[in-house]
This record gives structure tokens, sequence and C-alpha cells, in this order.
């Protein structure tokens, strides 16, 4: 009898440990729409927003049971590459060219204006990053390729109602960038800013194609990265950084040779210096999107699968070969979301 308690004891402790070990699974909930998806906000785990191609805008409010789309009037042909949400009725979204804009709901996405547009030649937007700073003001940053050789940026102070360009004699203190060098607009993670307590206000960008670089863009100083770059193809696409400012990592490749699972990740510590190194144990393909699930765990999702990492990302696990451009974890709570290609948008269940 003894035995059998202990066998049994065993097994429970083995199931149990199986359990807590199970390899994450992708859920989806959302497919078949002729919409590419590379816009991606998750308020909590009940509010989700999503943008993409054809003027297109999904939401939901029951954690993803049911989504609601809506065409912006007026935009049937634009890109909205990037949403960020603040609540269940409030959140801008982002037309990347033609023209480059930004408009604003405050009734859940029935009606839509405009706050931002830029109808320069060659305007192309790639990113929005917001952040409450000291102040506790709603703060965020917009960056697009550059125009005649200098990095197009804008900030806005008030949630995005009104956004500034830098004055006449502050852009004659952006430095050219290297020929071949612009951002990619692929899920709308290739920006950060934050302005937090003991912090100095910190606006940092990542760039790809013939170089690539990790931008600060308050103080212009640009940092080399050891990541795949030399084509337009290449180079950075997608940056985070963890909770205490300590930490970050990007992950890029080149997209249209998207199984090269080597150069395509690069950790970065930072303290009086940056310091950058590689992970032993990359991302297994060109990768769009990176975020903090928590302290150690990050995903990684592009065109040719998802991968996580659980050793704050020195070592990648391949979870799915599924395509997905975008991945966003709930800004309060736990749950965790992934957008791409045909509309689809998914849970991660962790």
């Amino acid at each position: 009898m003894r035995f059998i308690k202990i066998f049994s004891l065993a097994v429970l402790i083995n199931l149990s440990l199986g359990v807590a070990a199970q390899t994450p699974v992708i859920q989806v909930l959302e497919s078949g729409k002729k919409i590419s998806i590379r816009g991606l906000s998750v308020v909590n785990d009940q509010v989700i927003w999503a943008s993409g191609s054809k003027g297109s805008v999904a939401r939901s409010t029951d954690g993803g049971k049911n989504f609601t789309w809506t065409t912006v009037p007026g935009y049937e042909k634009n890109d909205f590459r990037d949403i960020e949400a603040f609540d269940d009725n409030t959140a801008l979204i982002m037309a990347i060219t033609e023209p480059a804009a930004i408009l604003k709901t405050t009734d859940g996405g029935l009606t839509w204006r405009k706050v931002f547009e830029d109808t320069t030649k060659g305007a192309f937007w790639d990113a929005m990053n917001f952040s409450y700073d000291k102040s506790n003001k709603l703060a965020g940053a917009l960056v697009g390729d550059p125009i005649k050789g200098q990095i197009f940026y804008a900030l806005t102070f008030d949630a995005g109602e009104t956004w500034e360009r830098p004055h006449a004699e502050a852009q004659k203190n952006i430095p050219a960038v290297t020929e071949g060098e612009a951002f990619f607009a692929s899920s709308g993670t290739n920006v950060i800013l934050f302005d937090k307590k003991d912090f100095h206000p910190t606006l940092y960008a990542v760039s790809g194609g013939k170089v690539s670089a990790l931008w600060d863009m308050f103080t212009w100083t640009k940092y080399p990265l050891p990541i795949m770059q030399g084509a337009q193809s290449t180079g950075a696409n997608s940056l985070a950084i963890n909770s205490d400012y300590s930490r970050g990592v990007v992950v890029g490749g080149d997209f249209t040779k998207d199984t090269i699972g080597s150069n395509n990740c690069v950790l970065l510590e930072f303290s009086n210096t940056i310091n950058m190194s590689t992970p032993q144990t990359p991302p297994h393909g060109y990768r769009s999107c990176v975020i903090y699930l928590d302290k150690n765990d990050l995903l990684t999702c592009g065109t040719s699968g998802v991968d996580i990492s659980k050793d704050g990302g020195n070592n990648w696990e391949l979870i799915s070969r599924e395509s997905y451009h975008v991945c966003q974890k709930a800004k309060k709570g736990k749950a965790v979301f992934l957008a791409g290609s045909n509309g689809r948008i998914a849970k991660l269940v962790w």
C-alpha cells in the first residue's frame, strides 16, 4: 500500500511538472480576411485593438471572443501600421503614407478625426510609442523614414491631441543617416519613449537597411548594432526594454529570407554605457516584433514563426511556424495577443 501511495504521488508530481513545463500554445481567434495587421494594442485582458491594410481597425472588449471590424471613411486605401489604445473608447491610428496621418477616436472607433498630418513628398511613418512622464502626462513619440537624410520625428504631450515637430534650430542638430539607412514599419515597435522617475527622458529607435543602429534621439548618439545588415531588407525591426529599463532586446533579420536563424537578435544592457551581446540560441528566423512577458520571459514573432525565451533572450525556443507580424501584452493584465496577415488575430496561452 505504501508503495502504491508513493508511486501515485510521484505520478502526480510528474504530471504537475509536465503541465508547468508545457510549451505555450497559440490559439487563433480571427482569420480569413484579406487584411494585413501590423498594429496591435492591448489595453487590458479584455480590450484589444488592431489595425492594418485597407483602412481597417478591429476592436474587442471581451478578451478576443468577438471583434468588431470597421473601415475608416476616406482612408480605405491606407495602411494603418500602428495603433495605440488608451481604453475601450480611445485610440490613435497611424496611416503610414499618402498622406502620413494620425487619427483619433474617443467613441470606440465609430468616428475618427485627424490630429496630425504630413503631406511632404516621400513622407513615410513607421511607429509610435507612448509613456506617462514625470508629470503623469501621457507623452508620445512618432518616428518616420528620413527626409532629405534626416530622421523624421514628432512628439505629443497630451495623449496625441496635438503634435510638435522640432523647430528649425533643433533640426540643425539632427545628424544625417547613412545612405540606405531607414526604419521598418513592420510592427510599430521600433521606437520607445520613457521619462520615468530617476531616469533622464529617453527616446530610442532602431534603424535598418544597409546600416542598422540603435539611436538615442535625445542626445543623437548612434550605436551600431551587431545584426544582419547591408541590404534594404535587412536590419533591426523591433526594440523591447524591460520594466526597470536595465535590459533590452532587438530583433530583425532579412524579411526576404525569413528562415535565416542567425544574426537576427541583439541583447542590450543599459548602465553608464550600452553593452551589446548576441544570444547563444537566436530566434529561428526573421522576426518583426519582440516583447517582454515578464522579467525574464520574452516573445518574438515574424513571418517564419514565433519563438519564446525564458532566460532573458539568451536562448530561444520555436513554438510555432505560423506567420505573425506583431505581438503585444496587456498593459494592465497578463493576456498576450498576436496578429498578422489574412486578418489573423491569436492569443498566447501560457
